[in-house]
């Protein structure tokens, strides 16, 4: 393998010689191409599903591989063998495909106009909400092109979810006594992950796990800061992501992650929920009383609350700081490697002369950044026509959505690379903040969250396909039939999320009945910005904070750059960034598994090293199944009345 300190040039060159097979082994084929899709079909209703009741989609990279690998083996046993064994890159074209129509198109549906059905009462139209759905799905396709090689070819950023994919492949196609090793630990982690998953399923269909939970979650009052545990009692609130929420994926994720990423994380969410957080509740507190007694008229609030005002939730003041942190970061990190990334704009048909032969290799299997160009054409118009037809969205506000897009798609991929967390949501108020100063869109919330819907969802396809590609990249795949696969699980994804929104949630009512903490939260955002105050609603301690954020999203990536031997020791600008924006409990949970990794590589390295990485991959993907395959089996209205006496609410 490449040295850690090989040069971009020499780290690709190993790769198009040692590891690339996809001239040696099938790959795109159509048994692969419709395998994937009817995959895909079932895991974007649990998708859905997922997204609405607990507003936090399941990566489904790892889930589509064992799907995939597991339905095909089952079609051969019932044919008698008749049927080929699949190709490992064959099931990572499954994957792709899967994944593409199970997580690229119904998370927008889950967010921006599950919220627009809250604020109006009424469905959209299909006709509009089918080219919806897929141009922003296959917006983001189209974008993740020129930041493949950039972020997988060039920074080898690590997409935990796309390595613990590939290891997971390698696994179930072993030989060998050391591989057969890894596929036993694999297999354990799979096992543990399936117990947390089936436990995880849909609040009401295991009362006695509720209790369990119940009964393990940290209270405040165990924690020896003062701030925190007065301000949460003097307040009389629950406390939103604060705790310990026992998942094994997360935990997973993290000991993929790694240390600097993840104790990032921990930090950065230390300092507001023990720090920031309590401090500006104790003022919101003084501020009440004082209003309460007379001597003030009215009080900017910071710390926000849901409807009934039970619950705290220090994320949604501290996401704008995380928000323009992650932003910011980008693109400085972007800035300090424009050389770099200019020389990944080169795959277009122009002949190169006296090019090596790696570079012939890279121009034939690459995607080439002139496909990009050339659909943006299509794809932008449509979008463009959708907002305008849909919403009256004037169109330069749609084109200017479209644009933004790739703003949002850089952010999301990077981040997705870095940390494993899509932050969709966060960048969705970033589009809805500049929708609500815009002239034309300012007090418009259909506008601000349709503009929002199309740079969101744009960014997670993006990633998501970002994610694939590097299992690919780890299996010696081609690009290029994996770009095919997942954009034709685009369609696929399309024509069944439409349909099962619709009868999932008939009207406004039903939704009502689900938890929908993401749906609510993109409802309250379009409602706060398309107030008549304006920017006004956001407290202004939470407008200090972004710029805090923004200054750092500069400071630590030139730091990095200024001093190289320093940056294990500096704080990740994304996990630091993310950190303000999930909840506590995701932060502990990443950087627990971290900690394991960490301290399991000091006492044992070569067991570290060879199995740390299968045993988390195990955690994702046995907790990720289960769980998606539970909210299938909730979607379909089974009932565990056998295993609950009870049918589950949705």
């Amino acid at each position: 393998p490449p040295l850690d300190d090989a040069s971009p040039e020499e780290r690709e060159a190993y790769w198009y010689r040692f590891v690339y097979q996809g001239d040696r082994m099938k790959q795109l084929t159509w048994r692969a191409v419709a395998m994937g899709a009817v995959i895909g079909c079932g895991m974007s209703i649990a998708h859905l599903y997922t997204s609405l009741k607990i507003g936090w989609g399941f990566g489904v990279a790892i889930t589509a591989c064992v799907i995939s690998y597991v339905s095909w083996n089952v079609l051969r046993t019932l044919s008698a063998m008749r049927l080929s064994k699949m190709s490992i890159l064959e099931n990572n074209c499954m994957q792709s495909t899967a994944s593409a129509a199970g997580y690229s198109t119904g998370t927008t549906v889950a967010t921006a106009v599950a919220a627009m059905l809250l604020i109006t009462g009424e469905h959209m139209p299909w006709t509009i909400l089918v080219p919806f759905v897929f141009f922003s799905g296959a917006l983001g396709v189209f974008l993740a092109i020129p930041m493949k090689r950039q972020m997988i070819n060039i920074e080898q950023l690590r997409f935990p979810s796309g390595i613990a994919a590939a290891e997971t492949l390698k696994s179930l196609y072993s030989e060998g006594r050391e591989a057969m090793a890894k596929a036993y630990t694999l297999i354990a982690g799979l096992l543990v992950g399936a117990v947390f998953g089936l436990l995880k399923g849909p609040s009401g269909v295991l009362h006695w796990y509720d209790r369990m939970v119940a009964n393990i979650r940290l209270d405040e009052r165990s924690f020896p800061v003062g701030w925190l545990s007065a301000g949460a009692a003097s307040a009389g609130k629950g406390l939103f992501g604060w705790g310990f929420d026992p998942s094994v994926l997360l935990v997973g994720a993290g000991m993929i992650t790694g240390l600097r990423v993840s104790l990032s994380m921990l930090l950065g969410s230390s300092i507001l929920y023990f720090g920031l957080g309590p401090y500006l509740l104790q003022q919101d507190l003084a501020s009440e009383a004082a209003l309460a007694a007379g001597t003030i008229t009215e009080f900017e609030r910071n710390i926000d609350m849901n409807r009934s005002g039970t619950t705290l939730y220090f994320n949604r003041w501290a996401l704008w700081g995380g928000t323009a942190l992650m932003v910011f970061a980008s693109f400085t990190s972007l800035a300090m490697q424009w050389r770099t990334i200019a020389r990944s704009f080169r795959f277009t048909g122009a002949a190169i002369e006296a090019e090596s032969d790696v570079e012939a290799i890279r121009r034939r299997i690459e995607v080439p950044f002139s496909w990009m160009v050339w659909a943006l054409i299509p794809i932008g118009v449509g979008l463009v026509l959708v907002q305008y037809l849909g919403w009256r969205t004037p169109i330069v506000l749609g084109a200017l959505a479209v644009a933004l897009s790739f703003v949002i798609a850089l952010v999301c991929s990077r981040a997705t690379g870095e940390t494993d967390t899509t932050p969709t949501g966060a960048m969705g108020k970033v589009t809805q903040l500049l929708y609500a100063v815009l002239p034309g869109s300012a007090g418009n919330a259909t506008v601000n969250l349709m503009t929002a819907g199309v740079t969101s969802n744009a960014g997670l396809a993006a990633a998501d396909l970002l994610t694939d590609l590097k299992s690919g990249y780890l299996l010696g795949a081609n690009p290029r039939k994996q770009f095919w696969a997942q954009f034709i699980g685009v369609f696929f994804g399309t024509a069944v999320v439409v349909p099962g929104w619709y009868l999932m949630i008939p009207d406004r009512d039903t939704l009502n009945t689900y938890p929908a903490p993401a749906t609510n939260q993109w409802r309250a955002v379009a409602e706060a910005l398309t107030d008549p105050k304006g920017l006004a609603s956001i407290p202004d301690s939470a407008l200090w904070l972004g710029v805090v954020g923004a200054l750092l999203g500069v400071i630590i990536p030139t730091l990095e750059r200024l001093f190289p031997k320093a940056r294990p020791y500096l704080p990740s600008a994304m996990g630091l960034g993310l950190s303000w924006v999930v909840g506590f409990n995701n932060s502990l949970s990443f950087a627990i598994g971290a900690l394991i990794a960490w301290g399991w590589t000091r006492m044992n390295r070569r067991s570290g090293e060879r199995y740390a990485i299968p045993l988390a991959s195990g955690f994702i993907a046995g907790e990720s199944l289960l769980a998606a395959m539970m909210a299938i089996l909730a979607t379909l209205a089974v009932k565990f009345t056998w295993l609950a006496g009870a049918a589950p609410t949705p």
